[in-house]
């Protein structure tokens, strides 16, 4: 029986950053073989706050351990000639190199893609970086909030009166990393088709302009441009606080107006003035201020059920806390326990994709820093205990 989509794929992970490491675990998720590659020091992400119990250990990183789980870890210097050769080596024995790094990197150190299909013609090089590996921004830095800006989803995020928002978190990191793992998924399939690798090259700028797709056929097709939300008129989803939260909710759905003014209970609202969405709008911080005393003293839960019951279009914002203690995510194996050598026992956000033939598999948890050196280098290599030995007093390893 197979044991995972992507059952004896190999992949090697240079990743440092989010994108990458996201990548190459969602690939793992699904029965890949991932290797992480990091350098004697450890990779970036290990640095990278919150700290399990606050304590900024290089083996403490939540975001480090969320992203390399189902991977092994090694321990190597590119930048050594014999990190480089030792590294050729896995090459030999990989289907897939994700890496991360500024383009031209990996080809200053003779590792480009050209080089690399000399070591293995089927083997496929998977490259996320801020703008992609070619174009006049290629050779740019790039952070999350510049690839929300470039990418103009903020130019529609906020309200019109205010400057335009990024969402929070790694939102674009993690679009990177899932149109990585999508796009090395569809090399796979060319690569069993043909024999043949290629070099798959993502910008995470591009992934994030993608979901502009609509407004940007809108202003091709009529010159349109989708403006910010108006600052006030909850028809447009503004959120609203309740006793215990907040709470989102627009016109629409299968509830009607008279619906609506039933769920706030308050008789003004079936007034002629409120049934008429641009009514509405016009009244604005009015037409605001009676639904927000009209829920102040109400519980987000309580709302939630009765607007479901009423096919209201209606969403609660929910914290961390209830994310962790949602039904639905808890109905569909969303999270699992992982037992972390150091960190201990830990529910981490797991399940992306559900598969009737190759479920999800929690394999392990992220590599300690060179956990796994002596299986890879020796087992799978050949290297001797001695010649590990000399790669680490050499700082290869």
């Amino acid at each position: 029986m197979v044991q995972g989509a992507l059952e004896s794929v190999r992949v090697l992970d240079l990743s440092g950053d989010i994108a990458g490491s996201f990548c190459a675990r969602l690939l793992g998720d699904y029965g890949a073989d991932v290797i992480k590659v990091e350098p004697p020091g450890g990779a970036p992400l290990r640095r990278m706050g919150p700290f399990f119990q606050d304590d900024p250990h290089p083996e403490k990183s939540l975001m480090f351990l969320v992203h390399n789980l189902n991977k092994l870890g090694v321990t190597l210097d590119l930048e050594q000639e014999a990190g480089r050769r030792v590294f050729s080596e896995l090459v030999g024995q990989a289907d897939v190199v994700v890496e991360t790094f500024k383009p031209g990197y990996l080809t200053s150190l003779g590792l480009g893609y050209d080089h690399l299909e000399s070591l293995n013609p089927r083997v496929v090089l998977t490259s996320i970086t801020p703008f992609g590996q070619s174009g006049p921004y290629s050779r740019y830095e790039g952070e999350e909030i510049v690839s929300y800006a470039m990418g103009a989803i903020m130019s529609i995020s906020g309200t019109r009166d205010r400057e335009p928002l990024k969402h929070g978190g790694f939102q674009a990191q993690y679009e990177g990393g899932l149109n990585g793992a999508a796009a090395t998924s569809m090399a796979l399939l060319a690569q069993q088709l043909s024999g043949e690798g290629q070099h798959v090259d993502v910008s995470i700028t591009e992934c994030v302009s993608s979901t502009m797709m609509a407004n940007q056929t809108l202003y091709s097709f009529t010159g349109g441009i989708q403006a910010r939300r108006p600052p006030t008129g909850n028809d447009y989803g503004h959120p609203m606080a309740c006793a215990d939260g907040w709470i989102i909710n627009q016109t629409g759905g299968g509830a009607s107006w008279d619906d609506i003014a039933g769920f706030y209970g308050r008789p003004e609202l079936l007034e002629e003035r409120f049934r008429d969405r641009r009514s509405r709008e016009a009244l604005g911080e009015d037409f605001d201020a009676i639904l927000v005393d009209a829920i102040k003293d109400r519980g987000k839960w309580e709302m939630f059920e009765k607007a479901s019951d009423m096919r209201m279009l209606f969403g609660l914002v929910q914290t961390p806390e209830e994310l962790l203690r949602c039904p639905q995510l808890e109905s569909r194996g969303f999270y699992r326990d992982v037992e972390h050598p150091v960190m201990g026992k830990l529910k981490v956000p797991a399940v992306l994709f559900s598969y009737s033939l190759t479920p999800y598999e929690l394999r392990g948890p992220a590599p300690l820093l060179g956990q796994h050196n002596v299986q890879v280098y020796c087992d799978r290599l050949g290297y001797s205990r001695s010649d590990l030995v000399r790669l680490r007093q050499n700082g290869v390893i």
